[in-house]
């Protein structure tokens, strides 16, 4: 893009006055923020539309990429980095009396997304764009994404995060292609002529409305879309309700239909939520998949070449719904044979899992489905038919047909749905599609073992390390050029340097200023005066009991007691810096994140502790603040229980900044391993099979009994802190667990080699050409994980389109 920094101020100036009717004198932040977002997007809207047309004129296979999450952060700064007009952009700003800086901060983190699933799906979508691949993501437009979190008390507390107040200048509302999604109502059937004829009748309609968020990419005009569904009811306020003054029920189905679109993941542990949950994942795949066969239609004229022209990615099982519906339009609307409809969705869809947890793997009532979906629920019925006479064929064993079963026992397991009617069948690591082929879905990768396939992921490289790491780029763009933007793999050309002092001592500058940036804004915004002559041990992600945060904290008061029995020992100061989130309806999860701020708080009023150990835990972590800690980290915990991490993506992030790793082999730590070595990260603990073997006699009680190091730490759970909260019930579900076994997650069979693993990494600490080193090793090796080679191994592998 070649726009000049008055070309811009005038543009938005324009902005300004036509649509806030003000002038950039009258302007506050936020409307210069939405004018800045809206020139941007126009910008965009218009090489969007040039893309579309070139890719009709092609006439290529589209990819279609379908999650029911995308945790997009803010856009402004990133658009404009990979507009090319960033530093323009931010001269315009300034130039109009605004500080560039507090805008870019003033645009709230589209959070529409839980953790990495949903953060994965956005840099996807920026590699597609990148690597000029046609495609288009699919979501809902919810009105408030993962809840605000706020520590009260040490506690959680979850409040409403409505980011559409200066978030949806990005957003292109197109009612005029707006899809109507039926839900309920009864089916009648009829055979006309050897056709079944199909009537849905009595349902409830609820409109989809388009809202369309341009994807820029980097180096190219190439522009993709990411098309989020706002649902409306179609139907006007009952007038004669309201005006006998039933307000209420006046309004009801309005109501009901804006509920879909109202909250990400609404609470499931409730009839009413499993209900509202599964009617998100129908509304979206169900107005995603009637507007791609409707422009498909368009185009060609006919659905029997569907499979040949478009591919549909579905990110773990929450679009699942997609293989009946795209049968439903086949076979209702379009007229096809149970068959042909079979052989078009199968070359169609492929799915990626994300987790070998057993309760993540999306199982639903059949009674739901009954009720929300009648016609959809047939197909499936009969897709389970199929399938399960598919699977006697192949084994004739009874107990492997009841695993393999999409319909069993009044319940709808998704994941197997996706299995039988999906093209490709992928994990998002080496170790993670081992334990998928081997273990999860073992039965099915022996009956057909050309679906599974292995993509690990990757993420944006240009905005983990290029956008928010300003002064490491400047090294690396001194050292080895910029080509590795484009190609990421180009990276591992900085290893040269490794012997080099002058880079070396530049490398830590450059994580020393990092450090001050974070400090900065953790004070400002957090109120917490960190201490930057520390290590900066850092976990943040998710709070699940497997990612194990508290294995983390037990180590802490280790090392807690350890200066409490020797207040003159020497230690290198440490800081250990937590976030995360935990789901609302995760009760141990939120007491962790309690037990974090008790022991932080009785550290942080010890003076034996000062200058010497110290544990913050960061508010509401999401994107913009991942975006400021991710270069000033110095230790990043991957310290998962081995086997049931996936893949990872915070690790790479991490790896790219030059974090040195401390973790289990686990997910995507596996990969980090064979291309940096043990010299170059802090293994620990079991491994994936020493897991599943010692589960079988694992007891825990037995480890605490015998070792007096462990059963110290431990009790201090039981006995509690200076805030007078014990945490009796995580002590006991390490130990005497009655509803399932003690220490599921085995945070006390892994604490001993975790501690050592401990006292190495802050050894390889005190030796500063050793630490640099490690950390520029890191740095150089990062780039297999880039999203850009993973989105290529997904072109090439499975959706079988070109890329550049």
């Amino acid at each position: 893009m070649n726009y000049s920094k008055n070309q811009l101020k005038e543009l938005i100036v324009q902005k300004l006055r036509l649509n806030y009717g003000c002038t950039e004198a009258q302007a506050n932040d936020g409307e210069m923020m939405k004018a800045c977002a809206m020139v941007l997007r126009d910008i965009m809207a218009e090489h969007g539309v040039e893309t579309r047309q070139r890719t009709a004129d092609e006439g290529g296979r589209m990819v279609h990429y379908m999650s029911l999450e995308f945790l997009m952060g803010r856009s402004l700064a990133k658009n404009a980095y990979n507009l090319g007009v960033l530093d323009t952009l931010s001269q315009a700003i300034d130039e109009l009396g605004f500080k560039a800086a507090d805008i870019f901060d003033m645009e709230p983190d589209a959070g529409l997304g839980n953790g990495g699933l949903g953060r994965l799906a956005a840099c996807y979508l920026d590699s597609l764009t990148t690597l000029e691949i046609p495609a288009a993501g699919y979501s809902i437009c919810y009105e408030l994404g993962i809840f605000r979190q706020k520590i009260v008390e040490g506690q959680q507390v979850e409040l409403p995060d409505d980011w559409m107040g200066l978030g949806d200048a990005w957003l292109l509302r197109k009612p005029q292609d707006a899809e109507e999604v039926h839900f309920g109502g009864k089916i009648r059937t009829r055979w006309d002529n050897g056709h079944l004829m199909v009537v849905h009748e009595d349902y409830t309609r609820v409109l989809a409305i388009p809202c369309d968020m341009e994807i820029a990419g980097y180096g190219t005009d190439h522009v993709n879309t990411l098309r989020l569904w706002e649902a409306k009811s179609p139907s006007p306020v009952d007038m004669a309700l309201f005006n006998q003054g039933q307000y209420l029920r006046a309004d009801e189905e309005r109501t009901m239909a804006d509920a879909i679109s109202k909250v990400l993941y609404p609470e499931d542990n409730h009839y009413e939520g499993k209900s509202l949950r599964l009617k998100q994942q129908y509304f979206f795949v169900s107005a995603t998949i009637q507007s791609i066969t409707r422009k498909h239609i368009q185009t060609y004229g006919r659905l029997k070449n569907f499979h040949e022209k478009n591919v549909i990615q579905i990110n773990d099982t929450h679009p699942a719904l997609v293989i009946p519906e795209l049968m439903r339009i086949l076979i209702d609307d379009a007229g096809m044979s149970w068959d042909d409809a079979w052989e078009i969705t199968t070359h169609s869809v492929a799915y990626t899992n994300h987790t070998v947890l057993a309760e993540a793997l999306e199982v639903w009532p059949q009674s739901l489905l009954e009720t929300l979906m009648p016609r959809v629920w047939q197909i499936i019925q009969e897709i389970s038919r199929r399938y399960q006479a598919k699977v006697e064929e192949f084994y004739h064993d009874g107990v492997k047909t009841a695993k393999m079963a999409v319909i069993w026992n009044g319940q709808v397991r998704m994941a197997n749905l996706c299995i039988a009617g999906g093209m490709a069948v992928n994990g998002v690591s080496a170790l993670h599609s081992d334990i998928l082929r081997h273990d999860v879905f073992r039965e099915a990768a022996e009956m057909e073992p050309e679906k599974f396939k292995n993509v690990t992921n990757g993420v944006d490289h240009r905005r983990w390390l290029a956008q928010i790491n300003p002064g490491l780029t400047g090294l690396l763009n001194d050292t080895i050029g910029d080509g590795w933007l484009l190609r990421p793999a180009e990276l591992s050309k900085f290893d040269a340097f490794a012997g080099d002092a002058a880079v070396l001592k530049r490398l830590e500058e450059i994580k020393l200023a990092n450090k001050a940036t974070f400090a900065r804004w953790a004070k400002r915004h957090q109120g917490v005066v960190l201490n930057t002559d520390a290590v900066f041990d850092v976990q943040v992600k998710r709070l699940h009991e497997y990612k194990r945060q508290l294995l983390n904290v037990l180590h802490i008061i280790y090392l807690y007691q350890q200066l409490q029995d020797n207040p003159n020992m020497e230690m290198r100061p440490h800081t250990f810096l937590f976030g995360a989130k935990a789901a609302p309806g995760y009760a141990v999860a939120k007491r962790i994140i309690h037990l974090i701020n008790s022991l932080a708080n009785q550290i942080d009023n010890d003076p034996i502790c000062k200058d010497k150990l110290q544990v913050a835990f960061l508010e509401n972590y999401r994107v913009s603040m991942a975006e400021i800690l991710m270069p000033a980290s110095e230790v990043s915990e991957q310290i998962s229980t081995a086997g049931k991490e996936a893949s990872g993506t915070g690790n790479m992030k991490f790896m790219m900044n030059g974090a040195v790793t401390v973790g289990t082999l686990d997910g995507a730590n596996v990969e980090m391993h064979q291309v940096l070595g043990d010299e170059n990260m802090f293994l620990f603990g079991l491994k994936a099979d020493e897991v599943a073997r010692l589960r079988e006699n694992y007891d825990p009680r037995l480890l605490y009994d015998r070792d007096p190091m462990l059963r110290r730490v431990v009790d201090q759970l039981k006995r509690g802190f200076s805030d007078g909260v014990s945490y009796e019930d995580l002590w006991q579900r390490l130990l005497q667990r009655t509803d399932s076994p003690a220490d599921q997650y085995m945070l006390l069979a892994d604490l001993p080699s975790y501690a050592e693993a401990q006292q190495r990494l802050t050894a390889a600490y005190g030796e500063r050409d050793r630490w640099n080193t490690m950390s520029l090793h890191n740095i150089a090796r990062s780039g297999i994980f880039a999203a850009d080679r993973a989105v290529a191994e997904y072109a090439d592998t499975i959706w079988h389109v070109h890329h550049k």
